[in-house]
């Protein structure tokens, strides 16, 4: 069996040491030779890389580790890289969130507004890396998950046909496994579904074990009565209180179509008067990361250094580190595991936009993937669907052409926005915010 060489795009992220601790747990089915940490923000690194660096030497002194902000130095000589960027971090994510809560609009990191400020910021950061990867190592892989997962999905799709990048999102992980606690199972891997939508945006119409038996029945009957609260998973990712409310509003949400299971982020798309009613425009989910997982990690990591141990240092791995690993394995084994991808639709939605960027259960194994059919869906899904492509292709295109007009076109046809003036307002705010993050529109 190869030993790979990983990159990990996004070294000072807080879920850094989740994919390293991961990867470690998983050397049996996925062996590593070199890690490597890059990130354009030295300090921040620093601290996590060191943490991560201890671990890795008490774990696996054979693998080589290095951290750089280098970018020709990280990508050369690398198999995969495992894209977790956010250009601007969190002190940009607090003014995609605030800003649109002024004028009484939902401000969330991926949805609406917060979302394409988000994604005209990721296009950018994404295709530097992409294209540092495939010049300094043509024959890698990158697995990206950096946020708005739709938004550089339709980027690298349009700019990017032929690159070797899989864009992928952890929350349905998440889902799923609370899913299989539901049902009374062990974990989402015992679980076969059918999925279709967008990222942060879709549906689960068929669950069922091992033996193929359908679980949609009991998963209903939770739903009905709790949404996806009250359903625990084995992951920590999502434990701050907001995320509480998320889960719950998840009844409403399922009311509205029972023969499917919905993504918890179609809330903010259905229900966005609730969510603006329920949010304080001084303190949003921002400033709950920065309080809760930022100062958690980063005291974890500082405390790892000063000891001199990883043992018992409070860091663990998170649910979509599993998932990366799962999908770098079966690259890289060609272990033919199925599971679920934004790709382009080419049919595999046959009533919808082939040239969207789709979520839905592919197989994969070394030479990619390859899509499950998913058919004909419903209208009140198709409808959704297409309003919500529109404004990532909308974003998409204003950002390749700086264009001030598509961008507020692309606010206005938001699900979330209520005007062409609301839409404006919010804009011209944003531009400001992002002077320094975006290009120049006109």
């Amino acid at each position: 069996m190869s030993k790979y060489s990983i990159v990990i795009a996004g070294g000072g992220s807080t879920f850094t040491p989740g994919i390293v601790l991961m990867l470690l747990e998983n050397l049996d089915r996925f062996p590593i030779r070199q890690v490597k940490f890059y990130d354009n923000d030295a300090e921040r690194q620093e601290i996590v890389a060191k943490a991560c660096g201890i671990a890795l030497r008490e774990r696996a002194p054979d693998i080589a580790f290095s951290y750089t902000t280098d970018i020709r130095e990280a990508f050369t000589d690398v198999d995969f890289c495992m894209a977790h960027i956010r250009v601007g971090k969190y002190a940009m994510r607090e003014k995609d969130e605030k800003i649109p809560l002024k004028y009484g609009v939902v401000g969330q990191e991926t949805c609406g507004p917060g979302g394409i400020a988000y994604g005209m910021r990721s296009i950018g950061g994404i295709l530097e890396i992409l294209d540092a990867m495939e010049r300094h190592s043509p024959g890698a892989w990158m697995l990206n998950y950096s946020n708005p997962a739709a938004i550089v999905a339709e980027a690298t799709r349009l700019l990017r046909p032929a690159s070797r990048i899989l864009n992928i999102c952890d929350m349905p992980i998440d889902l799923m496994e609370k899913m299989a606690s539901i049902a009374g199972l062990g974990s989402r891997k015992e679980l076969t579904v059918r999925y279709y939508g967008l990222n942060h945006f879709g549906w689960w119409t068929d669950v069922r074990d091992a033996r193929g038996s359908d679980l949609l029945p009991v998963i209903r009957e939770h739903m009905a009565k709790h949404g996806f609260a009250q359903a625990p998973s084995a992951t920590a990712q999502h434990v701050e209180k907001s995320w509480g409310d998320t889960f719950a509003k998840a009844r409403d949400v399922y009311a509205l179509d029972p023969e499917t299971i919905p993504n918890t982020y179609l809330k903010y798309y259905l229900y966005p008067d609730y969510v603006v009613e329920h949010s304080d425009p001084n303190h949003t989910r921002a400033n709950e990361v920065m309080e809760h997982r930022e100062r958690n990690v980063f005291s974890a990591c500082r405390a790892i250094i000063e000891r001199g141990t990883a043992e018992g240092g409070g860091l663990e791995a998170d649910v979509h580190a599993s998932y990366i690993v799962d999908l770098a394995t079966a690259i890289a084994e060609n272990t033919r595991e199925r599971m679920l991808l934004i790709v382009p639709n080419g049919g595999a939605i046959e009533n919808f936009d082939p040239e969207a960027m789709v979520e839905i259960p592919c197989i994969l194994g070394s030479n990619g993937y390859e899509k499950i059919s998913m058919g004909r869906i419903p209208r009140f899904q198709k409808g959704l669907m297409e309003q919500q492509v529109a404004v990532e292709k909308l974003t998409v295109e204003a950002w390749i052409e700086g264009s001030y007009q598509k961008l507020w076109q692309a606010l206005t046809l938001s699900k979330l926005v209520p005007s062409a003036r609301v839409a404006k307002l919010i804009l011209d705010d944003l531009i400001e915010a992002n002077r320094d993050y975006w290009p120049k529109l006109s």
